[in-house]
């Protein structure tokens, strides 16, 4: 991304994950060069070599049934979650107990 004439950098963009895999999809399937795709698309070739590194990392990890990044970062998530809606289940268990107990 050119820098402005003040100095200051353009708005950073934002692009789908379906433009994204499309693109990492052009370079690693269709054997075309970062570059190519990177001008064909009007993307900074950093960029796209970022988002093809990291599909290239989740192909060759092929663990965890072959799980994306974003995929880990989802199930890491919801785990987390699910720990925390345990805990709030298990206060509420011995908080019913105690009113119980308190009133009979």
């Amino acid at each position: 991304m050119a820098a402005k004439q003040d100095g200051r950098r353009g708005k950073r963009r934002q692009f789908t994950d379906e433009l994204k895999a499309g693109a990492v999809r052009r370079v690693l399937d269709e054997d075309k060069t970062v570059a190519q795709v990177a001008r064909d698309l009007d993307l900074t070739p950093s960029a796209l070599g970022g988002w093809v590194k990291q599909a290239r990392a989740d192909r060759s990890k092929g663990g965890k049934a072959g799980l994306t990044t974003e995929e880990r970062a989802e199930l890491a998530g919801l785990r987390k979650e699910l720990r925390l809606v345990k805990m709030e289940r298990d206060i509420l268990g011995k908080a019913v107990a105690f009113f119980a107990k308190e009133n009979a």
